[in-house]
């Protein structure tokens, strides 16, 4: 008789689609037979987070949506991917409640970028489940291609605004201005 997969809870967020990740995963599933949930956690960044909590969701879907097209591509099937509570720890508790889980793993920015190891989440949340939780040290995957949906990036242009003789603004390109008199007003 064969024996039951293991059943693997992955968390991530920014990680999600990283090459680390994607290497502990594969020698994972090469080492014994594992089920992997991936839980990505809908937690903002940046100025996001003071101006609402629950503003992570679109960029959760885009990295969780990134990851599963990564691991696909390297072969790692997830019996499962969703998004979790904006709390890190929250929705790992909702997502072992909801599930069992045999172990989880755990992927962040380094040190010195990730919200998580600040609050030291690895280890809250082995204390709090009491399962096994291996941490990975990720780096932030960039996701996919610009669509042709997407606006291009921003060109950035250098313009100098001023008032003219006659109280009127003016703009001027750096190059223009730079041949302008440096007389009291423009004729």
């Amino acid at each position: 008789m064969r024996p039951e997969p293991a059943k693997v809870l992955v968390v991530a967020t920014r990680t999600a689609a990283c090459t680390e990740l994607v290497d502990v995963l594969k020698r994972r599933v090469t080492e014994a037979a594992a089920d992997l949930t991936l839980l990505v956690p809908a937690t903002p960044y940046g100025w996001a987070w003071l101006a609402d909590m629950y503003s992570g969701g679109i960029d959760a879907e885009r990295y969780l949506n990134s990851a599963t097209e990564r691991y696909r591509e390297a072969g790692v099937e997830l019996a499962a991917a969703r998004l979790g509570d904006p709390d890190p720890l929250a929705a790992v508790m909702d997502a072992v409640h909801f599930d069992k889980f045999g172990e989880i793993i755990v992927c962040t920015l380094p040190r010195h970028l990730s919200k998580w190891l600040r609050f030291s989440l690895p280890h809250r949340i082995k204390s709090v489940t009491g399962l096994p939780v291996t941490h990975v040290v990720g780096s932030q995957a960039r996701l996919a291609k610009r669509g042709a949906d997407r606006r291009p990036a921003h060109t950035r242009s250098s313009h100098s605004v001023y008032l003219d003789g006659q109280g009127a603004a003016r703009v001027l390109g750096l190059d223009e201005a730079a041949v302008q008199p440096a007389t009291g007003g423009i004729e």
